[in-house]
């Protein structure tokens, strides 16, 4: 075997540096800060209220600075150093011809990223092959469809590792690296709710169809991938300044940074050991099985954990399948969301779906006073009023001791599944209180001043969105036994009319009274298929024209899932 005493220095050069310099072992995580029941984050740079979501910075980038360094030591880019190649033949052990889609060049630069890939970023590189088993049929289907090479599925391992919670320094999200301006242009939806960038379906389709458009500017698979990392005018530029489409002159003329020029290198070292990963000693990968799912057609401010309940899995599964959602929940400004739900799973779903209940009720978490902490302070933070805060732990001034512990009250929601046959609206008995909208209330007002998330408010009341309330309006309001009492702005209520459990609030009331009626006046009935006005009054001993009068009703058209409101007898 001959031996090219060049190349020989120079890979013991790049070994001497890569043992010298290493790479982290520890994935920096970028997470923020917001408070309970809050419907922004605290930084502006926060757009997810989710506690558990943590962004990472995407693998492929944690050992830049070394690629870079080894990168500069490889020296010359020029192509007649290049031997490009488009399968490689089968050999003696029986491994299957490789024929690669995409254009794959050897020459140094490659040659840099096949040793750092089974060198000092095996672990990595490791951890990427497996997650691929995960999208590659999702991926390569899309490709397909467009008519474009299936090896391009390896960007999205370059530039993300194939991790949907990928987050760059420079503010790129998901797994295919979209800045969030590319993405909307692309028809990702990026809100308050929710960011498209991170679901794996819709950024693979924006990212085949963005190829494809680059392609068809530059007409070569280098510079397109190239201006995918660099974007088309820093490529259109480069092309110009350099005076050719040709990407290695290019590259060699110092056009691109060296940032951008090494996505091509990198990517073609990617693809030959995806493609036959035991031929260079990657021989114990255990693959992800692959991206499989239901759909279930759902309202706003549906819970991870109810759809978890609703599927009979684990909150982590639902979670893992919908990383878009930046709340835990469906966006509450969209009437209907497809969720994503564990295959095998929407039958059940459709099942327990009209079954579920969910009640508001209270827990409390505890904060220890810092040192020079007011009371006044800390309401603030927690969204409290001062007297509630007091009475809680049983304080008579609002003179704090440094490392002393407060209880805090905060809404939680809690969700089961009910037996067959029993109603949901009325299983929990809570309190209902019926709130009446004022001119330039907000479902976020009405929600601080109850101490209700604004999820549960649009779900109690049937809304198609929180923003879809009008002046006048009555909302429905669930309240646990369990609740404390209702703050506003006023020390005591001014005048409160009530009928057993139906309180009827006005928003400038601080406190709803304490009710332990015998019995409840009304009761609540969830229309099931094939119900009508005639029958459910013959089951309930009433007639049409009180249902319609007690729920305000113009028609007798009614649907399964309306709850009507029935007078007891």
């Amino acid at each position: 075997m001959v031996v090219n005493p060049i190349r020989l220095i120079f890979f013991c050069s790049l070994s001497f540096f890569l043992l010298l310099a290493g790479c982290s072992s520890t994935i920096p995580q970028s997470g923020w800060l917001y408070e309970q029941g809050q419907d922004t984050p605290l930084e502006s740079t926060a757009e997810t209220q989710d506690p558990d979501f943590k962004e990472v910075e995407p693998e492929s980038e944690i050992c830049l600075d070394n690629e870079l360094e080894a990168l500069r030591l490889a020296g010359d880019w020029n192509a007649p150093q290049a031997e490009i190649i488009q399968q490689t033949p089968a050999g003696n052990l029986g491994i299957p011809e490789v024929t690669f889609d995409f254009p794959i060049t050897i020459n140094r630069q490659v040659n840099v990223y096949l040793e750092l890939f089974q060198g000092r970023q095996r672990t990595y590189f490791s951890r990427w092959l497996a997650r691929s088993g995960y999208y590659l049929p999702m991926i390569q289907k899309e490709l397909e469809n467009s008519g474009l090479p299936l090896d391009l599925a390896y960007l999205a391992m370059i530039e993300s590792g194939f991790s949907q919670l990928a987050y760059s320094r420079s503010h790129a999200v998901g797994l295919w690296q979209f800045m969030k301006a590319t993405g909307r242009q692309y028809d990702l939806l990026v809100d308050n709710y929710i960011d498209e960038r991170r679901d794996a379906v819709k950024s693979t389709k924006a990212a085949v169809t963005y190829l494809k458009d680059l392609y068809d500017e530059f007409g070569d698979w280098y510079l397109a991938v190239a201006a995918y990392n660099g974007g088309p005018g820093t490529m259109r530029k480069a092309v110009r300044r350099a005076g050719t489409t040709d990407f290695w002159e290019i590259a060699q003329k110092k056009s691109l940074r060296l940032e951008t020029k090494r996505y091509v290198p990198k990517l073609i070292a990617a693809i030959m050991i995806a493609r036959e990963p035991e031929k260079y000693g990657f021989t114990d990968i255990v693959y992800e099985k692959p991206l499989v799912y239901d759909e279930l057609p759902v309202g706003p401010g549906l819970s991870f954990e109810a759809a978890a309940l609703l599927t009979g899995v684990e909150n982590k599964e639902i979670k893992n399948l919908n990383l878009a959602l930046k709340t835990g929940r469906t966006p509450l400004n969209q009437q209907k969301f497809i969720l994503k739900i564990p295959y095998g799973t929407r039958a059940l779903a459709e099942s327990n779906m009209p079954r579920l209940h969910s009640v508001a009720s209270t827990d409390y978490k505890t904060h220890i006073i810092r040192k020079n902490e007011t009371l006044a302070q800390i309401c603030r933070r927690y969204n409290i009023n001062t007297t509630t805060l007091l009475k809680i732990n049983n304080l008579k001034s609002a003179k704090l001791v440094a490392g002393s512990r407060l209880r805090i009250p905060y809404r939680t929601i809690h969700y089961r599944i009910l037996p067959e046959g029993m109603d949901a609206s009325i299983a929990a008995r809570d309190e209902l209180i019926l709130h009446t909208i004022k001119k330039g209330e907000t479902i976020s007002k009405i929600s601080k001043q109850y101490q209700v998330p604004s999820e549960l408010i649009v779900s109690w009341n049937g809304l198609s969105s929180v923003h879809k309330i009008t002046a006048g309006q009555q909302l429905a309001l669930y309240l646990s036994d369990s609740a404390p009492s209702v703050a506003s702005k006023k020390s005591e209520p001014e005048q409160i009319s009530h009928t057993d459990t139906v309180v009827i609030l006005s928003s400038s009331y601080k406190f709803a009274p304490p009710s332990t009626p015998k019995q409840a006046q009304y009761r609540w009935y969830q229309v099931k298929n094939g119900d009508s006005l005639w029958t459910i009054s013959r089951r309930f001993n009433t007639s049409p024209s009180d249902i319609k009068k007690w729920n305000n009703l113009k028609t007798n058209l009614i649907h399964p899932g309306n709850r009507l409101k029935l007078k007891n007898v």
